[in-house]
C-alpha cells in the first residue's frame, strides 16, 4: 500500500502564517510590556543622586579672592573627601542600573544538585 502524502492548501498555509504572525505580534506586546527597570532600581538611583549632590555639597565654601587668601580651599573635606563620596555616588548608579533581583525558587524547584 502506497501512503498518501499530506498536502496542505493554500488557505491553511495562510491560516498559519497569519497565526505566527498574530503570535509573533502578542509576544512582541507582551515583551513592550516589560519594564527595564523595577522599583528597587529606582530606589538604588536616587540614593546614588542622593550621594553625589552631598559629594558636592561638601565642596562647597568660601573662595580666596584676590584681597584676602583662604587656606580652606585646601581642606581635607574639600580636597579628599567629597571627590571620593561623588565617586562612590556614581559607582552606587552603576551598581544601581545593573541590579537585577533573581527570582525566587518554588518549593516545586530543586536546584539540579539534589537531584543527582
Amino acid at each position: 500500500m502506497a501512503k498518501k502524502k499530506t498536502t496542505y492548501t493554500d488557505t491553511t498555509k495562510k491560516n498559519t502564517a497569519a497565526a505566527a504572525e498574530k503570535e509573533a505580534a502578542t509576544d512582541m506586546v507582551k515583551g513592550s510590556k516589560a519594564m527595564a527597570f523595577r522599583k528597587i532600581n529606582y530606589i538604588l538611583l536616587l540614593v546614588g543622586v542622593a550621594a553625589i549632590i552631598l559629594g558636592f555639597l561638601l565642596m562647597v565654601g568660601d573662595s580666596s579672592t584676590t584681597e584676602a587668601y583662604n587656606p580652606d580651599i585646601f581642606s581635607a573635606r574639600r580636597t579628599k573627601v567629597a571627590p571620593m563620596v561623588c565617586l562612590a555616588g556614581f559607582l552606587f548608579m552603576i551598581v544601581a542600573i545593573l541590579y537585577h533581583k533573581k527570582p525566587a525558587q518554588t518549593a516545586d524547584s530543586t536546584p539540579k544538585d539534589a537531584e543527582a
